[in-house]
């Protein structure tokens, strides 16, 4: 994020029902489903949605899933989010594809152990993590809460108590910041697809509570009403794959941290943890997340870096965004102590081999709530106490 102390700063998020984020669910479906049988598999899986149409291509390594199988799962994703329309629909309607084949023998053979040789990164590539003191969930403001006001919109809708709303959505949140900090929002744009008996006016009312209930009233005191923005282009009727083409890996931003952080081009849906696209992306928040929650800093960056085959990462890189050289040597050489960062170690610090992928596919892979079933543990704090000076 800019070193400017007084700026405007934006974040967008997408609802599950997006073209995009219905493809990235139903790839992270199909990690599951392979890591369900065998914790080792290998996946990589792209989606592509359109009108009546969803097509799977990738490689795989592991247990035989039978194609119909595979396509009844992708039918109960797409029930789940809530699809049933002329254009697309979890019904026999949509056609759905498989093109899934064998992993290509190059990769394994860099990615396996054997003999002397530890298991290697699945690709090469660079990936970052971030924190900051902005939210209790130590996420950029923006992001944060534009995520919020589209999880709640999809419970309700989903629930019944929000009508006429579809499930295609996406929002928009720009704060002021002063000093540094998020001090109020400016303005606030949501963009809902929504049935056709209802009028811009009234998808305008049915989501302002979202608006209210999702950003806490000290950010929105003195928000002007005509910077709160509803459906900009006057109707939102045709939407989801009907309305465009959706495809994997295509909202990394959304997924991450909103552009306050850099992203390092991988996408995270639809691979397994052997690629550290996915899973250095995750250490590399808890290491963040960690640094911040110790307090030794009020944000955090982290850059790894990895070569395809090569187990440990070739560079760390530590941004506490202070100009004190000595706290970031010292975090960095806690890191290099405290964690083992190999594709191995990450997935066994964090417990990546598990089916846990399909529910990260929207509403952002970082500032969730570890749950029991073990989604979600690079959120935990259990390693700040590392930091402390």
């Amino acid at each position: 994020m800019s070193d400017l102390k007084n700026f405007l700063f934006t974040s967008e998020s997408v609802s599950e029902g997006h073209p995009d984020k219905v493809s990235d669910r139903i790839s992270d479906m199909v990690v599951d489903t392979y890591l369900s049988n065998d914790p080792y598999s290998r996946v990589a899986c792209e989606t592509l949605t359109t009108t009546n149409k969803v097509v799977l291509a990738g490689e795989v390594r592991g247990p035989e899933i039978k194609k119909d199988d595979l396509i009844n799962k992708v039918r109960e994703c797409i029930k789940e989010i809530g699809y049933d329309q002329d254009g697309f629909t979890w019904k026999e309607a949509t056609k759905i594809e498989s093109h899934l084949h064998s992993q290509s023998s190059d990769i394994a053979m860099g990615v396996d152990s054997s003999g002397n040789k530890d298991e290697g990164a699945g690709d090469q590539g660079i990936m970052f993590g971030y924190a900051c003191d902005e939210t209790d969930v130590l996420m950029p403001a923006p992001i944060h809460f534009s995520h919020k006001i589209l999880r709640l919109m999809a419970e309700d809708r989903k629930s019944g108590r929000l009508k006429n709303i579809e499930p295609d959505s996406k929002s928009q949140v720009t704060f002021e910041y002063e000093n540094g900090k998020p001090s109020k929002v400016k303005s606030v744009v949501i963009s809902s697809q929504h049935t056709a008996n209802v009028n811009q006016e009234q998808v305008r009312e049915l989501l302002r509570p979202y608006l209210i209930n999702s950003i806490p009233k000290n950010f929105l005191e003195g928000f002007n009403e005509d910077e709160f923005y509803v459906n900009p282009t006057g109707n939102f009727v045709i939407g989801g794959p009907d309305g465009d083409c959706g495809l994997t890996g295509r909202k990394i931003i959304v997924d991450t941290y909103g552009g306050a952080a850099p992203h390092g081009g991988g996408a995270f849906s639809g691979k397994d943890p052997t690629k550290v696209d996915r899973s250095a992306a995750y250490a590399a928040r808890y290491i963040a997340k960690n640094v911040v929650a110790s307090k030794i800093a009020d944000k955090c960056l982290i850059q790894l870096a990895y070569a395809i085959g090569v187990s440990k990462p070739l560079s760390i890189y530590v941004n506490l965004f202070d100009n004190d050289l000595d706290k970031n040597k010292f975090v960095e050489d806690k890191i290099k102590e405290s964690f083992d960062l190999s594709p191995r170690g990450i997935r066994e610090m964090l417990g990546l081999n598990k089916p846990i992928y399909e529910k990260t596919s929207a509403y952002g892979h970082f500032g969730r709530e570890p749950d029991k079933e073990g989604a979600f543990s690079w959120e935990n704090t259990n390693k700040s106490d590392i930091f402390l000076k």
